[in-house]
């Protein structure tokens, strides 16, 4: 499939496209649309990369960056549960995980939350963006009950649209007292998983 993107990039390179006037409203409104991209994510959070700090996984070897404060406890312990009940994340398999990364190009809206480390993937490769690799229902479970753990203060990739099963970001804004509540009770040391019980009968 060919993206809009390559299409254009395609046209540059050969001398093809030209700014009409419409054309140039549009490039002009692109312009416009990265210089804000590159101040504020789309979940409201300023780009700043002093605010970014490496963080390691508990429970594995894995580390990410993430901005500093509640968003990092609160991703944090987003990584924590996928890296024990889904899949782990030190191991590379499905591409491991993936925070901030200066220089990284938000092709979406959504994506230019990683660009003020409030977003975190995990097995991005297995779960790309729009891919058509899903989670299997037990694991969508575990993944419904870390949401039900943020109380409304992340949101996952794979109920939006396009798909991405692999990726969260923070729905709070900057100094919401309910992403510091959450994110305190999260913190480490507290993660208890709540798994349905297996019965066993004979």
């Amino acid at each position: 499939m060919i993206s809009r993107r390559v299409l254009l990039g395609g046209a540059v390179g050969t001398g093809v496209l030209a700014l009409t006037p419409t054309g140039a409203a549009r490039a002009t409104e692109v312009a416009e649309a990265r210089n804000e991209i590159h101040e504020v994510s789309a979940n409201g959070w300023r780009i700043d990369p002093a605010a970014i700090a490496v963080h390691r996984i508990e429970g594995s070897t894995a580390s990410v960056a993430l901005r500093r404060g509640p968003a990092a406890g609160v991703l944090l312990h987003v990584a924590r549960r996928w890296h024990y009940e889904i899949g782990p994340v030190d191991t590379g398999e499905g591409g491991g995980v993936a925070g901030y990364a200066a220089g990284r190009v938000a092709r979406t809206a959504v994506e230019s939350n990683y660009l003020s480390g409030t977003a975190i993937a995990l097995h991005p490769t297995a779960y790309p963006l729009g891919g058509s690799e899903s989670l299997w229902p037990h694991q969508e479970a575990v993944v419904r009950d870390i949401l039900a753990d943020c109380e409304g203060t992340v949101v996952w990739g794979g109920d939006l649209s396009p798909a991405t099963a692999s990726h969260f970001h923070i729905a709070a804004r900057p100094g919401d007292r309910a992403l510091t509540r959450v994110a305190a009770r999260l913190g480490p040391g507290v993660h208890v998983a709540r798994r349905t019980p297996v019965v066993v009968t004979d």
